[in-house]
């Protein structure tokens, strides 16, 4: 356990008053149905959510509370979560049964939620301004990169549908072909007075994105 706590302590850069807490923050439920990290977990996503949705305001101070919903839910996600965890090494000290391994590797979604159980661990161990001032710090260059982060294409091309002619834009799969581990997709999307547009990728999410950007690319230029 020494080995953990000093491996938590080199990666977060402070000593650390409750071993305890950053025990459970780092135990799964099927090792430990009691002392896992589940209200770790609750709480740390209320933490996070709060840190970083009080940096987006502060950024962008003249930004409609859509668009800021948007950014925030861009930046506290369970990939972004997974990221950092990752990036911490905590991966290498969660503490779970092997029946939630695959392959002798445990689930991305555990690993993802360490990661809120850390920071629910470090808020009630070290105070909200240790908390923040990690979180910005992990979080910095997505942050950075949210300044110039524009909303999606999709959303765009829904909203700017929705405005204009009241319906949505309607999605239309046109082809899927390759191999199962690497299919490709080609979606048709069209809106009221407009030539659809096409899209290919290697899922219908990313197809439809790209046959949306094509579309605002016309829009945008009328």
């Amino acid at each position: 356990m020494k080995k953990i706590i000093n491996k938590l302590e080199l990666s977060l850069g402070f000593k650390i008053n409750n071993t305890d807490l950053y025990l459970k923050a780092i135990t799964h439920k099927s090792l430990d149905k009691i002392n896992n990290y589940e209200k770790l977990e609750f709480l740390g996503d209320r933490v996070l959510g709060l840190c970083i949705s009080k940096k987006l305001f502060e950024i962008f101070p003249n930004e409609k509370e859509g668009i800021l919903d948007k950014k925030l839910a861009s930046l506290v996600n369970k990939k972004k979560c997974y990221e950092v965890c990752k990036f911490l090494q905590l991966n290498k000290v969660i503490k779970t049964n092997t029946s939630t391994k695959s392959n002798n590797t445990i689930e991305d979604k555990i690993i993802s939620d360490t990661c809120e159980a850390l920071i629910g661990a470090i808020f009630l161990d070290q105070g909200i301004i240790v908390a923040e001032k990690i979180i910005l710090y992990l979080w910095s260059t997505d942050l950075k990169n949210s300044i110039n982060t524009e909303i999606d294409a999709k959303t765009r091309l829904q909203e700017h549908s929705l405005k204009e002619f009241k319906v949505l834009p309607i999605y239309k799969l046109l082809e899927s072909k390759g191999p199962h581990h690497k299919p490709i997709f080609k979606i048709q999307v069209k809106i009221k007075n407009s030539k659809p547009e096409f899209g290919i990728g290697s899922s219908k999410k990313i197809a439809e994105q790209n046959a949306a950007s094509k579309l605002m690319n016309k829009v945008d230029k009328l």
